[in-house]
């Protein structure tokens, strides 16, 4: 890690250094060093979180530091792929306090423990902007195994994991639009349960996380096997806490994001597989659609059996 931050160097050794792990060279040089296990592929994505658009500024710091870490996870778990190491870049205003980078490094730690990976390195950087996140989380894979957008055919079946929506409702009751009595939609904003661990690899023709929404990310699952999703909005798993915010809120819950649940793309013959691997797993799987013939597109109908005219399909990011 290297730039411009005030004691650059004491910081990185106060807050980061205890992070690192093999390869990282003890954040001492400009590279980390990493050897994938014997005969497994890597997996590699990335994700930015800035404050004011990803996270509120006033957000607990250790909570954003495993926000940041869980939605590349999710990224990984979509792929099928086990956790390795991660990079990271901290671009941060001059007058953040010490106590700051404390809280979000211990995020990060207890994470680390969690889900058992580490940190390889990064760049640290000052900003006249606010705090500016990201990270690039590292997994590795059987070869050919890793499970794509790509895939999706007539005849398969849509299924979530856990519930939709919370995330969403969390950044509405955060923004003081939505009551939490139980406080379950704003945890759920702040910090997502990666599914790690549930067996996707030969179960699904096609997979991805929930970030931008159910339906626009449904409808990038459509547009990657030209083919058109049929939804039932029914049958969208909702918590108690979504449902007890009322029907009014149902179209944010399927459009506002923020779930990082796994949206996956299942042939009928390999739906007991997945409710196998689901149970071993300890995550709740819903089936809510299927996939057929037609224009890529997502069709969301409502309990009349009627589409649903929805004012947009979810979060974008210009």
């Amino acid at each position: 890690m290297a730039s411009d931050l005030p004691a650059e160097f004491a910081l990185i050794a106060r807050h980061f250094r205890p992070l690192a792990g093999p390869g990282a060279l003890d954040l001492q040089d400009d590279a980390a060093v990493l050897m994938p296990p014997p005969g497994r592929e890597l997996v590699l994505t990335a994700d930015a979180m800035v404050a004011g658009v990803h996270f509120l500024a006033d957000d607990p710091p250790d909570l954003v530091g495993r926000k940041l870490l869980r939605v590349n996870l999710s990224d990984l778990a979509a792929k099928g792929a086990t956790p390795l190491g991660y990079l990271m870049t901290v671009s941060a205003p001059r007058t953040t306090p010490d106590e700051w980078f404390a809280g979000f490094a211990a995020g990060l730690a207890q994470d680390q423990r969690e889900y058992g990976i580490t940190l390889l390195g990064g760049d640290t950087t000052s900003t006249p902007g606010p705090i500016a996140l990201s990270l690039t989380a590292i997994g590795h894979i059987a070869p050919g195994k890793a499970v794509h957008r790509t895939g999706a055919a007539p005849g398969d079946r849509v299924w979530v994991t856990g519930t939709i929506g919370d995330g969403a409702l969390g950044l509405a009751v955060a923004r003081g639009r939505l009551a939490d009595p139980t406080g379950h939609l704003l945890a759920r904003y702040r910090l997502p349960q990666p599914r790690i661990g549930l067996a996707v690899s030969g179960i699904a023709s096609a997979c991805m996380d929930v970030s931008d929404g159910l339906v626009q990310d449904l409808g990038h699952i459509c547009r990657a096997g030209r083919v058109t999703a049929e939804i039932d909005a029914a049958l969208v798993p909702l918590s108690d806490a979504a449902r007890a915010a009322g029907p009014g809120w149902l179209a944010t819950c399927l459009t506002g994001g923020d779930d990082y649940e796994l949206l996956l793309i299942v042939p009928p013959p390999r739906e007991a597989a997945l409710r196998e691997a689901a149970l071993a797993a300890g995550i709740a799987v819903t089936r809510i659609g299927a996939v057929r013939s037609g224009p890529p597109g997502v069709i969301v109908r409502g309990s009349d059996g009627e589409p649903m005219v929805l004012e947009t399909g979810g979060w974008s990011h210009f």
